[in-house]
């Protein structure tokens, strides 16, 4: 472990942004905008700061997500367009993603795999870096949940990743993906062609249908080896009242023991999806914060 460089803690307030120095900005422009990935095309939502050479954050939706993410109550917006707002209004730009087979994007969602999401924030990266207005600034990585997977693994095969900012990263996939489907259910799919479609019933009350590929790549997946190939900046935000991505804040502090790097592992008292069932309160006061301060620090 790199205790020095650990900056390992419980909060229950909100985080001040206080002296923070990013540039405010009081417009940003959206747009939606297609990025080939072989024969396909990722649709992505690219949200611009006002100013010159702002650092931008490539968004990584979770397992069953889209770009915008999940209905923040109270509000018309979802977790990561949100975000992707709060970021604009201090000065970070951002590319949000419907990886293939997701949202608005080519593809069926039976293909996806892990494998084809990394592949996809690859692309996005090379995107954005072909990119005038980015070519030359900094570019960090944002994912949540199944995203966080992906944005260890898009980290470790681009060495142009300026941070990784992982929020609930899902980081033993097997286990997790075994509790949500079920034992029984996952060693069918380990067992059957690649191309078999295998349905599931998730626990809030879904059906999935995925082909067992994509159960076949849980146990080769490894999100923690990936942390050791990347050694810029990454910082860790749990929920301590997480159901998926347990028990907290041991996971959390894993991720600590297998990166080297400058590293910050921040645990929130909220859940997976930080409160947006119950509002927009911890995303506005401590989840973006968090981050704005982090991005601060480090681009």
């Amino acid at each position: 472990m790199h205790l020095s460089k650990k900056l390992i803690g419980l909060s229950f307030g909100a985080v001040s942004l206080l002296g923070f120095s990013l540039v405010q900005s009081a417009t940003a422009e959206e747009r939606i905008v297609s990025i080939p990935v072989g024969d396909q095309n990722m649709v992505a939502t690219l949200e611009t700061a006002s100013q010159e050479n702002a650092p931008i954050a490539i968004l990584l939706h979770g397992f069953t997500g889209t770009r915008d993410e999940l209905p923040v109550n109270e509000t018309d917006e979802g977790v990561f367009s949100r975000m992707a707002r709060l970021l604009a209004e201090q000065g970070v730009s951002s590319l949000r993603i419907d990886f293939r087979g997701s949202g608005e994007s080519d593809g069926k969602w039976e293909d996806t795999t892990f494998s084809s999401q990394i592949k996809d924030a690859v692309t996005a990266i090379a995107w954005i870096r072909a990119q005038d207005a980015f070519k030359g600034g900094k570019l960090a990585l944002i994912g949540w949940s199944q995203g966080g997977l992906v944005a260890s693994h898009a980290a470790a095969a681009r060495s142009d990743v300026d941070s990784v900012v992982l929020m609930a990263p899902a980081t033993n996939p097997l286990i997790t993906f075994t509790g949500l489907f079920g034992k029984e259910l996952v060693e069918k799919a380990m067992s059957s062609d690649p191309e078999t479609p295998i349905t599931a019933s998730l626990p809030w009350g879904v059906e999935t249908t995925l082909k067992a590929r994509f159960y076949q790549e849980l146990p080769i997946t490894s999100p923690l080896a990936a942390a050791v190939q990347y050694d810029g900046p990454l910082m860790v935000i749990m929920a301590q009242k997480d159901a998926l991505i347990t028990p907290q804040p041991a996971i959390g502090e894993a991720w600590m023991r297998y990166h080297s790097g400058e590293e910050k592992l921040l645990v929130l008292d909220t859940d997976h999806v930080w409160s947006a069932f119950e509002g927009p309160k911890m995303i506005d006061e401590q989840v973006v914060p968090a981050i704005l301060e982090w991005f601060e620090e480090q681009l």
